[in-house]
């Protein structure tokens, strides 16, 4: 009997060593080809990069997976608690892995089998197990992956600390809408901080990860109430809250709010898309999507609004004078209005407007239903709002309401003021434009729109629209002559003048009022736009001069040396007019418009800044009575400062007394100039004061004639004069400053010859070494001619017809 019992033992434990063995062979080669877990030591998980404006204000985020990595340290505990009740409420106790709970996972997994049953493996994963999962290997369900998950739980509990476990844990998993990591989720679902959120709103974040879209709080808001308050319990029977919190938060709503990818609020849309190119063109890609860069750009929110409601009245105010054209669409309302409106989309950046559908139509006024907002979840609302359409109060419609619309035609409209029942008729307009303001000192972009709706067109006429700047580009003309010997009051012919082309046929440059006007000095010539001046002034100084100008002022890569390109004939953008401007208007240093101030990394390092001025001092720990820092201007300096404050002074005469003239309401210190290109396709004012710098340009995407009335006097200008009153508001008037060195004196406007001050008189000023003219020096004409044209000769002088301005 002892020897059969030996044997037995000997035979078990024999078997024994065998199946350790085996165990011990299949864990070996589990275990050989495991991935790395010290790699999470690295962990650097793809993070949302954040556009903020210039105040900080968060304009835009960009992100594959909507993550915001937040240290452990920064948790709040009762977040983390919440975790450990609804996932692994002895995460501190056990070494990786939960034996009691793999028994109970491996009893329920063989008895389902037993039974014939299919059912999905049930787990025991702790949370280091889950990190395993998440960072290392798949979403198998099998017994050799749960072995794997096993072993690397081991490893990683050997390696790193139960924090930092359970900090890779939170900012890993995902949470449904987008979310991944606990940051994000708290404000895509709530739009709080984590310190901000209720026990109700932790237990119900910390019982999504387990299966996000059976507890989408809007097509499963009973289930996610369930495990809500399934987590609210475990947090009660762990002790981390009292019985009594637990049934005050269990009768909360979930009161979810999904929170936009970016904010609207500034009607930013072009200028933060602007941002996302450049930031792909510097970093790519993978950087913007999941680098967790943070912008710090230079929009100004302020003047953003101001911008967008100067250029959208502008264009509206132009639409609006050529009368109503037709209907956005036509629905049936035999049934629910509501719901066929509903499926027409709206401009999502023109909150102020809203569709509504003719419902009932009298001679001058309709009854209208307005589209219903829609739900939480996406589902149109069962109310329905009412309200009157009414034609007294829509007079840029010249006809009555009921011969323009007619039952179930779908229309824009908007509340009157202190009105809330009466709307207005609206309509999108055809014709679009662009606004750029700029600090001339520093090139940074204050505010910019690109256009009527970036819902309706993402089409950035501010920076991709190329379109001739007509007169507007005079001013780079005009700095090339006073760079080179001439003066404001240099006298030019204005007279008929023909080019020969190089293919042989001639090009007769005219003047907009069909008129010559002899003799004139560039300030009045500038002043007033005369074109055949400034190409008989071009001619005179050589195009190949004007070309390289343009290019130092970065308006033109390569201006064809032709004449015609003197009247803004080529081809440029916005943002390229109002740098150049802005040059001018800062003494001639060269300025490279940009967006961003700053970027830092995800470590909040800095890789990047606009400013490259040299600042010696700038960086000091504290303060020893030494001298302020002193800031080194390292920019291109493209214009004589001299020049600069002359063709400033001229352009101030434009506003004066010349084609800008609308921009004197101003009532402060400012220089532009009009634009407008053949047959009247685009109107610019591109204009600045020492602080702020604006270009605008308006015309129709498919450059098409705006009518002989729209020109840049009377369409851009009225919009860049609204904008700079909102803008400078409150704020001082502040002069140009002449450099030192100059020097002042008294001519005739019309001759530049030296006058006595009195009402005719100017006070001109001039660089050193130069002066008013000798009655004889008129640039293209010789001295007998001069002498016959002031007598009265010129007998063809006023033949001519219009062309740019």
């Amino acid at each position: 009997m002892l020897r059969l019992l030996g044997w037995l033992f000997g035979f078990g434990l024999f078997i024994g060593i065998i199946i350790l063995g085996a165990v011990i062979l299949f864990v070996a080669n589990i275990s050989k080809d495991l991935p790395d877990h010290e790699a999470l030591a690295n962990y650097q998980p793809p993070i949302t990069t954040r556009v903020h404006a210039a105040n900080g204000a968060l304009l835009a985020e960009y992100a594959r997976e909507r993550r915001l990595f937040q240290p452990i340290e920064t948790v709040p505990a009762l977040v983390i608690q919440a975790f450990l009740s609804a996932e692994d409420k002895n995460f501190y106790l056990h070494g990786g892995i939960a034996i009691d709970g793999i028994i109970r996972a491996i009893r329920d997994n063989v008895m389902d089998r037993l039974e014939g049953g299919n059912a999905r493996l049930v787990g025991a994963s702790t949370i280091t197990q889950q990190v395993a999962k998440n960072f290392l290997l798949t979403n198998e369900q099998t017994w050799d992956r749960k072995i794997r998950e096993a072993i690397l739980a081991l490893r990683i509990e050997d390696t790193f600390t139960k924090d930092k476990i359970i900090e890779l844990y939170l900012n890993e998993i995902f949470f449904g809408f987008n979310s991944y990591g606990i940051a994000a989720a708290s404000l895509n679902y709530f739009d709080k901080a984590l310190y901000e959120l209720s026990i109700s709103e932790i237990a119900y974040l910390a019982g999504v990860p387990k299966a996000p879209s059976n507890y989408q709080p809007f097509r499963n808001p009973k289930a996610a109430i369930e495990r809500r308050n399934w987590v609210i319990s475990r947090m009660a029977a762990n002790n981390y809250i009292t019985t009594e919190q637990a049934e005050t938060a269990k009768k909360d709503n979930l009161n979810v709010v999904p929170r936009a990818a970016g904010s609207r609020e500034f009607s930013s849309e072009y200028f933060t898309e602007e941002v996302r190119r450049e930031l792909a063109k510097l970093y790519g890609e993978d950087q913007l999507y999941g680098g967790g860069l943070s912008v710090r750009t230079t929009l100004d929110p302020k003047l953003q609004l101001f911008a967008r409601r100067a250029l959208m009245d502008g264009l509206i105010d132009f639409d609006q004078k050529r009368g109503f054209r037709e209907p956005e669409a036509t629905i049936d309302i035999s049934k629910d209005w509501g719901v066929a409106i509903f499926d027409i989309e709206p401009l999502s950046d023109v909150p102020e407007w809203t569709l509504a559908v003719i419902l009932e139509m009298e001679t001058n006024q309709a009854k209208i239903g307005i589209r219903p907002i829609k739900n939480a979840d996406g589902s149109v609302s069962s109310e329905r709002v009412v309200g009157a359409l009414s034609g007294s109060e829509t007079k840029w419609v010249k006809k009555s309401l009921s011969t323009i619309l007619n039952i179930g035609d779908v229309v824009y409209v908007e509340t009157i003021k202190d009105k809330p029942d009466i709307y207005t008729l609206r309509q999108v307009p055809e014709i679009d434009g662009a606004l750029v303001a700029l600090d001339p000192r520093t090139g940074r972009v204050l505010a910019m729109v690109g256009g009527f709706s970036f819902a309706k067109s993402e089409f950035n006429r501010a920076t991709q629209a190329v379109r001739q700047p007509g007169s507007s580009f005079k001013p780079i003309v005009y700095a090339a002559a006073l760079d080179n010997g001439y003066t404001p009051a240099s006298v030019v012919l204005d007279a008929p003048l023909e080019v020969i082309n190089s293919d042989g046929t001639i090009w007769k440059p005219e003047n907009y009022a069909e008129l010559f006007y002899g003799p004139q000095t560039l300030r009045r010539g500038i002043e007033r736009s005369r074109n055949v001046m400034t190409v008989r002034l071009a001619k005179d100084i050589g195009m190949p001069l004007v070309s390289e100008y343009a290019r130092l002022f970065g308006i033109y890569d390569d201006l064809l040396p032709v004449l015609a390109m003197a009247l803004g004939s080529g081809e440029t953008t916005d943002m390229k007019m109002t740098a150049a401007f802005a040059t001018i208007g800062n003494g001639g240093r060269k300025i490279i418009p940009t967006l961003i101030d700053r970027v830092q990394d995800r470590y909040g390092k800095t890789i990047y800044v606009h400013d490259q001025r040299i600042c010696e001092g700038c960086v000091a720990t504290e303060w020893n009575n030494q001298a302020e820092p002193l800031v080194i201007d390292n920019r291109e300096q493209v214009l004589d400062p001299m020049t600069a404050y002359q063709i400033t002074s001229m352009l101030q005469g434009v506003v004066q007394s010349g084609t800008g003239t609308y921009v004197k309401r101003l009532g402060r210190p400012v220089a532009g100039k009009t634009g407008t290109s053949s047959d009247y396709k685009d109107a610019w004012f591109v204009g600045y004061t020492p602080e702020l710098a604006v270009g605008v340009y308006v015309g129709y995407d498919n450059p098409r004639s705006m009518g002989r009335s729209a020109t840049g006097g009377t369409l851009a200008a009225p919009i860049f004069t609204q904008f700079m009153a909102a803008a400078l508001e409150g704020k001082p008037a502040t002069p140009f400053i002449m450099p030192s060195g100059m020097n002042q004196t008294w001519i005739d406007p019309a001759t530049g010859i030296r006058a006595i001050a009195g009402s005719a008189a100017i006070l001109e000023t001039f660089k050193p070494g130069t002066g008013p003219n000798s009655i004889t020096s008129v640039i293209g004409v010789d001295s007998e001619a001069f002498l016959n044209i002031e007598a009265g000769a010129g007998g063809d002088a006023n033949q001519g017809r219009g062309g740019l301005f």
